[in-house]
């Protein structure tokens, strides 16, 4: 008979994870800050997403950004020219962030105030995720050149994000991408999402993100009243 124990070390990673994110979301909702997940391959367009969603929403609200990379600090010095509260998170080799790492994220990025803080999640379709954050929401950008077939590929991304930007589609013409294709594979992982088609060069599609960002924030600092009452 075998004497040795069997521990699944995985599911128990997730388990404590996930304890600790729903910890972090309910703090962020007693302190009305609404906490975004964006995630997406590398080469994208995150960093250039965010500099034109702070420009559509900053004189409506207060913004933080959390810039994770496992090094440098290029996409916060970007972030920082916009006037919005910027902190760089180094993530020592790790491919995503978790709760705990996210946490410290945003004690070091400070939340007093913050109506909305966006993270931008180590670029890949993999390890983020895996790893629940505690966000309010989960979003993610796929390019056009990445092609639609990536839902596909990566079912897992695009069965736990709530909104999907399509980025690039100015450039639309010069890749075989197929918008109602992709909207079709998305809707059979996940129904409720919602697909948004931007592009973060011109700006076509941002008001409408923008518009979706709103109704979020608005819905969470609502929920946030009716749990204080």
């Amino acid at each position: 008979m075998d004497t040795y124990k069997i521990i699944e070390i995985k599911e128990s990673v997730f388990e404590d994870n996930n304890q600790r994110a729903e910890l972090l979301r309910s703090e962020l909702k007693k302190e009305r800050t609404f906490l975004l997940n964006l995630m997406s391959s590398p080469g994208s367009g995150k960093t250039t997403t965010l500099v034109r969603t702070i420009y559509a929403l900053k004189d409506e609200m207060a913004i933080g950004i959390m810039e994770a990379d496992i090094d440098s600090d290029v996409d916060a010095r970007t972030i920082s020219k916009t006037g919005a509260k910027v902190i760089q998170l180094h993530t020592g080799g790790m491919c995503h962030l978790d709760a705990e790492m996210t946490r410290q994220g945003l004690e070091g990025l400070g939340t007093q105030g913050i109506d909305l803080a966006i993270l931008e999640n180590v670029g890949n379709l993999v390890c983020p995720a895996e790893f629940d954050t505690g966000a309010s929401k989960n979003a993610m950008i796929l390019s056009v050149p990445e092609g639609d077939d990536k839902p596909l590929k990566y079912p897992l991304m695009f069965s736990i994000v709530d909104v999907v930007l399509v980025n690039k589609i100015d450039a639309m013409e010069f890749f075989d991408f197929n918008l109602d294709v992709l909207k079709e594979r998305v809707s059979k992982l996940n129904p409720g999402i919602k697909v948004i088609p931007i592009s973060a060069k011109t700006g076509e599609g941002i008001d409408q993100w923008a518009d979706w960002l709103r109704g979020e924030v608005k819905m969470w600092n609502n929920n946030s009243d009716c749990r204080s009452l």
